[in-house]
């Protein structure tokens, strides 16, 4: 029986490299995405046969489709696993302001959620359409969000819009993709030294406030064991892992508009067609 194949962005350093060498040693084989060529290539030596690494810049989607169908190649047919990873925090801040100039300002940089959101969600429909190809249908999806998915992160706002929008994504497409054989869910890790975080933070941030790789392992064999488990957003504090409901209605209308009128929205909405402006 041929191993199961990954794909994981981000993968040259911190969470994607430790996920990386974790399936390695659980049996299978992954496709390493990153920016970082050098690194990249020196790590697909060191690390053996069931490792293909490609640079590629998830923002653009033609180098993340190419990666999907070599990976899919590669893996014979095969593809099991996205582990949507990379990230990048904000590239402008929001509220530095221009007074240099009398008409508009220049367009903000929105690089962050260009990685951080828009190509996971081009992710989540390259995966789903490799999972449709599989001899067994199916596949599973985890996105590496952040508490910031839940909590407000004043110092970068645009990161922290991203976080958000990937527990929507979840928590939308990962009931209807179900029904499909895909799950996806998103992992929110607490502190964890990696090369996101700044230096300086890491050099402040008191050990016990700072939560282990194998906190964060442990929540992808979770999702990785579970055929179930779907749309769920869980934090990663410590040594705990904490289930992050979806808010309660504050009233009948709210819960009938997203419960009850379900059905209407699905026909609204049905594939192939668009609502009809008003």
């Amino acid at each position: 029986m041929s191993k199961p194949v990954a794909i994981i962005t981000g993968a040259a350093s911190g969470i994607g490299l430790s996920l990386t060498r974790h399936l390695l040693s659980s049996g299978w084989r992954v496709a390493m995405a990153d920016r970082n060529e050098e690194k990249g290539r020196a790590l697909e030596k060191e690390l053996g046969p069931d490792v293909m690494f490609m640079k590629v810049d998830v923002s653009k989607y033609d180098q993340q489709a190419a990666l999907f169908q070599s990976a899919f190649e590669w893996g014979n047919g095969r593809l099991d696993f996205l582990a949507a990873n990379a990230g990048i925090d904000d590239r402008q801040s929001l509220y530095e302001g221009v007074l240099n100039t009398l008409g508009p300002p220049p367009e903000l940089n929105t690089d962050c959620i260009q990685v951080d959101m828009i190509a996971v969600l081009q992710g989540v429909w390259l995966l789903s359409h490799y999972a449709r190809r599989n001899k067994v249908p199916g596949g599973k999806v985890v996105i590496t969000c952040s508490g910031a998915g839940i909590y407000p992160m004043e110092t970068n706002p645009q990161y922290t819009m991203a976080k958000h929008g990937l527990i929507g994504l979840a928590r939308s497409a990962g009931p209807r993709f179900k029904e499909e054989n895909v799950t996806i869910n998103c992992i929110l890790p607490g502190f964890v030294k990696t090369g996101l975080a700044p230096p300086e933070m890491i050099d402040r941030m008191p050990q016990e406030y700072v939560t282990p790789m194998s906190t964060v392992l442990r929540a992808y064999d979770m999702f990785l064991r579970s055929s179930k488990m779907t749309g769920q957003a869980v934090e990663l504090s410590g040594d705990q892992l904490h289930f992050h409901s979806v808010p309660n209605y504050p009233d009948e209308i709210s819960r009938w508009l997203h419960e009850d009128a379900k059905k209407l929205w699905s026909e609204v909405y049905a594939v192939g067609s668009a609502p009809k402006s008003s």
